[in-house]
């Protein structure tokens, strides 16, 4: 099957990170990631280009990356506990979503973005899990969230 080199300018779920040279075909490359600024052709020219970006801002990556290390450093001592409309057998009226661990993180300071909280299961019953957070594409870290039965307000 033809394939072609694409250099990414934003990190892709499935696909990989920003600044990486992957292969994909065709169709994904001209209709969905260069039309949207996803990516361009890895051609020789954006390669060396690529390079020379890199040798540029290699400070501030490593920079990114230890500011990644110490706000994960920082969240790895947090255990989060989320109130939610349950059932009397303990299942929830709808399911935990990125953006409730995101509010519960504003609430405590920490600002992130939804597509940087992943549940390994869906959270759809109360009880204990784990809740991982990538933060750089080098440094993740695995938060506790418990979800405990919303006091009904009346």
């Amino acid at each position: 099957m033809a394939s072609v080199e694409v250099i990414l300018h934003r990190d892709i779920e499935g696909l990989g990170h920003r600044y990486d040279i992957v292969r994909v075909r065709p169709g994904y490359a001209w209709n969905y990631l260069i039309p949207k600024g996803y990516a361009e052709l890895a051609t020789e020219g954006a390669k060396r280009h690529l390079a020379a970006h890199l040798r540029q801002i290699a400070h501030k990556l490593a920079q990114e990356k230890a500011a990644a290390e110490r706000l994960a450093a920082e969240l790895r001592q947090l255990r989060l506990s989320l109130p939610m409309l349950a059932g009397k057998e303990g299942k929830l009226f709808g399911a935990v979503t990125p953006q409730h661990v995101v509010s519960l993180l504003a609430e405590r300071g920490y600002t992130l973005e939804r597509r940087q909280v992943h549940f390994p299961v869906p959270i759809r019953t109360l009880g204990q899990y784990e809740v991982e957070l990538r933060l750089h594409r080098e440094v993740s870290v695995t938060l506790s969230l418990e979800v405990v039965p919303k006091e009904e307000e009346e």
